[in-house]
């Protein structure tokens, strides 16, 4: 029974509207079989770009429950008491969005038909779907039955959802909605990615078509086609239902800031050329969307996945390094909302995978052939991924490195211990003068993962030596270790940017990196570079009669 009184659920229920009114999540999945890994890992990305939301990492421990203990549900994105279910007899430790099984649950929220949100009886919102599965459950088909389950039981709070779910063997996508108020339970289809397969979805529903009959690769709700008949969503025969046409129907943006992400990483891995879908992408029509999966051109590694979600869409049309919205240095970022308006015409931003407004990033690597204690790692990374490196933290971890968890600061207090707020500090000093002092930044960044892979074989043949709780200490503390080396890095490359770069001018340094100074110890004549050349001219010929010397 949920214990929850009518007087809080009116509360509640005011509360959540005003949630559900605000932007959704804008949020990238990549996913990568493990035939199409080099390695043989299962691997899932996640960027949780949430605007102004403090980034951390999460842990709940294992644990052992009495019959009759009640398990809290907090909404994911604004902490507030939804409710309470039962607790499982036992619950699995939590490291990240990866338990200690090497289950994986990441999301993007696609919205859908907004009738079909419950915020009135639905107690379980996305974020707590995925905790409360990945406590429950072992693998990927586990985590689908107990996820729909729960939501059959106890209702469904949220808009439409997309998940990634993914163990050492796996990976699945899944779409799900709700039937909207008073009436529990949602509406799903769940689709197997194929081993030697990569896939991806990003704010939009991506499963369309699915086989019907096909067990053992595609699960659905019993009513998933029945239930939109009822609502006037789709009157065709079964076979041509398509759960995103009838639950998610495209529009530009959902085409241009959503699909168009998708598109970025399968036309840089896919093995066919994705040219034809270029149209669909950028919202120009309808037609041709892309498939839910693609085999790759070459097998990925863990730092492609990395290297992917820093994309800018660059080297395509949707560049946005070189128009006037990046400024005199190339910023590839632009301020939100991504819609504006000028003299009653409405425009756009582009909606790039990398984004400033990441509060944390996640590449998880699951690898069936190494005990789970070691063979899961959440890569994990504050803030935008093209301004951090990934460090990992492997699900055996007994707790969470100091400066990633959840008390360490939060969005309304800064810390220098908070990787959050140390790597946020770097970024919005490189971004408004971005060419000149981002390759500052992915130089320190680069060094860090490649010295972080080069330790990660020795470390993981170190732990296969030991017994499993030995194991898991030295892993804890490894990641730990790397974690605040790390830190360490982050809070020198701050100091060294603004030493070195303040005031729009650059001081000088010799080869050997040192500080240039006169005899007697003071610095030597700044340099100041002044605008690009490009931006220079592009001065000119907008203001060139106003600034001209005579």
């Amino acid at each position: 029974m949920i214990r929850i009184s009518q007087t809080m659920k009116r509360h509640l229920y005011g509360a959540l509207l005003l949630i559900n009114v605000l932007p959704a999540l804008a949020c990238t999945n990549f996913i990568v079989g493990r035939k199409a890994s080099k390695d043989g890992s299962v691997i899932v990305s996640y960027s949780c770009d949430d605007y102004g939301a403090y980034g951390f990492m999460q842990f709940l421990p294992r644990g052992k429950h009495a019959k009759g203990e009640m398990r809290p549900l907090y909404h994911y994105e604004s902490n507030n008491y939804l409710g309470e279910i039962p607790e499982a007899s036992e619950t699995y430790q939590v490291v990240g969005l990866m338990n200690e099984h090497q289950l994986t649950i990441h999301e993007t929220t696609f919205g859908g038909r907004e009738e079909l949100c419950d915020t009135l009886t639905g107690l379980i919102d996305y974020g707590s779907l995925m905790y409360v599965t990945l406590q429950r459950a072992k693998t990927a088909r586990e985590a689908i039955k107990v996820m729909t389950s729960l939501v059959e039981e106890y209702g469904y709070e949220s808009e439409g959802e997309s998940f990634s779910i993914a163990d050492p063997q796996e990976a699945w996508i899944m779409d799900m909605i709700g039937k909207g108020p008073g009436r529990k339970g949602a509406v799903w289809v769940a689709v197997r990615i194929p081993d030697d397969c990569i896939s991806g979805h990003a704010n939009q529903s991506r499963i369309r078509q699915f086989p019907l009959k096909d067990k053992a690769n595609c699960l659905y709700s019993k009513d998933v086609i029945s239930f939109a008949r009822e609502k006037g969503y789709f009157d065709g025969k079964d076979e041509d239902f398509s759960f995103s046409e009838a639950y998610a129907p495209t529009d530009f943006g959902a085409q241009r800031f959503c699909e168009a992400r998708v598109w970025s990483f399968f036309n840089r891995w896919a093995a066919d050329d994705m040219q034809p879908y270029l149209s669909y992408a950028m919202g120009e029509t309808t037609d041709n969307p892309m498939p839910l999966y693609v085999r790759p051109k070459s097998l990925l590694d863990v730092q492609d996945v990395k290297d992917m979600m820093r994309d800018h869409y660059e080297g395509t049309p949707m560049d946005i390094t070189s128009d006037l919205g990046a400024g005199a240095w190339q910023m590839p970022y632009r301020p939100t909302p991504l819609r504006f308006e000028v003299d009653g015409q409405a425009y756009f931003n582009e909606r790039p995978i990398s984004t400033q407004q990441s509060a944390n990033v996640y590449v998880s690597q699951m690898r069936s052939w190494l005990p789970n204690h070691i063979g899961g790692i959440v890569w994990f990374a504050n803030d935008d991924a093209n301004m951090a490196p990934f460090t990992p933290v492997y699900c055996c971890a007994e707790s969470v490195p100091e400066c990633y968890a959840v008390n360490t600061a939060d969005c309304f207090q800064f810390s220098f211990a908070s990787a959050y707020w140390v790597q946020n500090w770097v970024s919005n000093m490189v971004y408004w003068r971005y060419s000149t002092l981002y390759p500052e930044v992915s130089r320190v960044r680069d060094r860090l993962e490649a010295d972080f892979a080069s330790l990660q074989k020795t470390t993981e043949s170190e732990a296969a030596g030991m017994e499993k709780t030995d194991a898991t200490r030295h892993l804890t503390a490894y990641s730990h270790r790397l974690a605040q080396n790390m830190m360490y890095e982050w809070n020198h490359l701050a100091q060294y940017l603004i030493v070195r770069y303040n005031d729009m001018a650059v001081k000088r340094m010799t080869d050997q990196g040192e500080w240039e100074k006169t005899a007697g110890g003071n610095q030597r004549p700044v340099m100041r570079p002044g605008y690009p050349e490009n931006f220079r001219r592009r001065i000119v010929e907008e203001d060139g009669k106003r600034y001209r010397m005579p």
